[in-house]
């Protein structure tokens, strides 16, 4: 396996802190050929809702601040140094000069303020929670952004290097067809130009996304070298995993995602493979719905609390963990991974497995007869299907019957976004260093309605709106302490386990890399000879 360290020591010249250079020689040009599970949606960065569009976004536009490949840290990005006030409720930025977007026109102030009061607008997109503190947004010159704060806000920073907040064209976007944001929006996510290391060059639905080398990108390399490294990147959509490996093992692709846990020894051993297990803050976990009702109208058992516990309690996590991820993951003790900042991991794993407690608050809710409940779950998952079928042998015990339907991954999306389920399969990865935006997703009922499944906590929502302005970082962790406390006693989730990124390359592929918020950065790779 080669080294993480290895493989993240280059970086983007004045964009990542350079202390050695991994590869003195590598190869410029031709094509990574890659397959991922599923096809991105839209390639907006305000209007997306999933993670296949987010890691798409992070290659096509560049935000004014950069996460760090470590996911924890901030780097210059289109700013190329930004300050803070005393009074921590003004920022300024100074823009990079001479930047560009991939059909060479300049970056611009007005792109910036354009680009980031849309972002922050309420009524466009799911993701404005994370600049709501913004007052305004001014460039006093060309080269500057000031933007000033309703109230302090500790995630400012964070949130901008987040993908929302990607730095559009304004003039391109208001040209494209459409009477409204959304439909312009869709019209110019065809054919989207940013200012990040790759522009789209061609998209067929359901099957194939090529990215090109964006010859404008202002990112270098240690040596000075123009990035990214490639001339293209092509995108397959190869949804069954056993699929994907078998195309890797072939040599029809030269990198893959998503690896099954239990494929991860095996294609260890394979000498022309190199099986990378990055670290992430992945949470994987049941979604459920805590409405009274179904959307087609059946009383929902999982609206009742100590249904929801009883069923926690009879999941063993451990068991899990051995079988499906084979040993490499960990369990949840909370909702937010345990490499977030203000995580508390309480006194060990949420809900331990004890099948007797179980029983015990089934009676106690009336439901300690027959039961039947329904999974939804993404077709071809190796690693989900194996979960819930481990999971329904664990509540047959109870007598809950658990159903599983698979789909395809758009219509699991809608039947989410819609609310219309009783369980499915989720997981989560962060975009920022900050437990804001995951309590804003999961936590906080005003935004989604709890990660669309209706359960509410008053107590929970006012603490994370405090915790918004909270600029003293030990009454901020308190108030994230107090949240992820409720959070599960109230189980608005089943808590299975936290796992590394798996993916897989053909031995001459170097410099891939996963950060640990998800972004697949293809910049520094390169083929080797």
């Amino acid at each position: 396996m080669k080294s993480l360290l290895l493989r993240t020591a280059v970086a983007l010249g004045t964009l990542f802190a350079v202390h050695a250079a991994a590869y003195a020689d590598p190869v410029m040009g031709g094509t990574l050929r890659f397959a991922r599970n599923t096809d991105s949606e839209i390639l907006d960065p305000v209007l997306n809702n999933a993670n296949a569009d987010i890691w798409i976004l992070t290659n096509l536009y560049s935000t004014l601040i950069l996460p760090a490949p470590d996911g924890k840290g901030l780097l210059p990005g289109l700013a190329t140094k930004w300050s803070t006030s005393a009074d921590g409720k003004t920022y300024t930025l100074t823009l990079r000069p001479g930047a560009k977007f991939a059909d060479g026109s300049t970056v611009t102030t007005d792109d910036v303020l354009w680009s980031l009061n849309r972002a922050r607008n309420p009524n466009i997109g799911i993701w404005n929670f994370l600049l709501v503190s913004i007052a305004n947004v001014a460039a006093p010159d060309d080269h500057t952004i000031v933007i000033t704060l309703k109230n302090p806000d500790p995630s400012i920073p964070a949130a901008l290097a987040t993908f929302n907040s990607a730095i559009m064209p304004h003039k391109l976007f208001e040209a494209a067809k459409g009477a409204n944001d959304t439909d312009k929006a869709n019209n110019f996510a065809l054919h989207p130009i940013g200012s990040g290391p790759f522009v789209l060059s061609s998209w067929e639905r359901g099957s194939k996304m090529v990215l090109k080398k964006n010859p404008y990108y202002f990112g270098t390399d240690s040596a000075g070298r123009h990035l990214p490294y490639l001339d293209e990147v092509d995108l397959t959509i190869v949804p069954d995993d056993a699929t994907r490996i078998l195309q890797l093992q072939a040599g029809q692709i030269d990198a893959t995602e998503f690896i099954p846990y239990e494929r991860v020894k095996e294609l260890q051993k394979d000498p022309n493979l190199t099986m990378d297990l990055f670290p992430s803050t992945q949470v994987t976990y049941l979604q459920l719905s805590a409405y009274p009702k179904l959307k087609d109208g059946t009383p929902n058992p999982l609206s009742n609390l100590k249904v929801r516990q009883a069923l926690n309690y009879a999941i063993s996590k451990e068991a899990i963990i051995k079988v499906v991820t084979h040993g490499l993951g960990t369990p949840m003790h909370s909702y937010l991974s345990s490499a977030t900042p203000d995580y508390y991991g309480g006194d060990g794993p949420a809900y331990r497995f004890n099948m007797g407690k179980a029983h015990e608050l089934l009676k106690e809710a009336g439901y300690d007869k027959a039961m039947t409940l329904t999974a939804l779950a993404q077709a071809g998952k190796a690693n989900d299907t194996a979960t819930l079928t481990l999971i329904q042998q664990m509540w047959s015990t109870l007598g809950v019957t658990l159903k599983i339907q698979q789909m395809d991954e758009t219509t699991l999306d809608n039947r989410r976004n819609s609310s219309d389920f009783q369980i499915l399969s989720g997981y989560w990865t962060n975009d920022i260093a900050d437990p804001n935006e995951l309590t804003d997703y999961a936590a906080y009922y005003p935004n989604i309605k709890s990660q669309y499944s209706g359960w509410k906590n008053d107590t929970v929502d006012q603490l994370f709106v405090e915790s918004q302005t909270q600029t003293d970082p030990a009454k901020r962790a308190a108030e994230y302490k107090q949240i992820q406390q409720i959070y599960v006693s109230q189980a608005p989730i089943f808590f299975l386990y936290e796992t590394p990124f798996a993916a897989a390359t053909r031995k001459n592929v170097i410099g891939f890399m996963q950060s640990p918020l998800g972004n697949d950065h293809f910049e520094l790779a390169y083929i080797a000879k």
